[in-house]
């Protein structure tokens, strides 16, 4: 394990949310992870920040609406797609994707909300914010080809805490 600083993490984030994703993670009595492909980071509030999108129709929902932390855990050495499909097409409400799915849930360092083992870099955020998208103020184009059914995302400004590897 070595810790990163956070730029030193943007790039490896980048590359993994545009080609196949990520894993959001919650803890509490039964951790869940979803993939998620649209997120923001960087720099706000002289906070280094990710922000988790989540709609409300997610499992994943209720459970950040009631955390204070949550974690992203970014494939490196291996691409775990299988996992990250599973992850992002089966709900936290019928399986727990920790249990014979190929991911394991391990403590973090920071925060209570647990990371994937499998995965080589991982996020710590404390949640210090959090907004619903509008749909009134989004490009119209945009609206109607990603909110067709206006389910638009809650964004949850996580302060990042900590940035590490376990890949070395």
């Amino acid at each position: 394990m070595r810790n990163m600083d956070f730029t030193e993490a943007m790039p490896i984030l980048t590359q993994r949310l545009e080609r196949g994703g990520v894993f959001l993670t919650v803890g509490g009595e039964n951790p869940n992870t979803m993939t998620i492909g649209w997120a923001f980071f960087g720099p706000a509030w002289r906070k280094r920040l990710f922000i988790a999108m989540v709609r409300p129709q997610r499992h994943t929902f209720g459970l950040m609406e009631k955390a204070e932390e949550f974690t992203v855990s970014i494939p490196t050495t291996r691409p775990l797609k299988e996992e990250l499909a599973f992850a992002g097409s089966r709900s936290g409400r019928e399986f727990d994707k920790f249990q014979g799915h190929g991911l394991t849930a391990v403590p973090a360092q920071v925060v209570s909300a647990p990371i994937v083992a499998e995965c080589g870099v991982h996020l710590e955020c404390r949640i210090v914010n959090k907004q619903m998208l509008l749909g009134k103020d989004m490009e119209p184009a945009v609206r109607e080809r990603c909110y067709p059914m206006e389910d638009y995302h809650m964004l949850y400004f996580g302060e990042v805490v900590a940035c590490y590897t376990t890949d070395e």
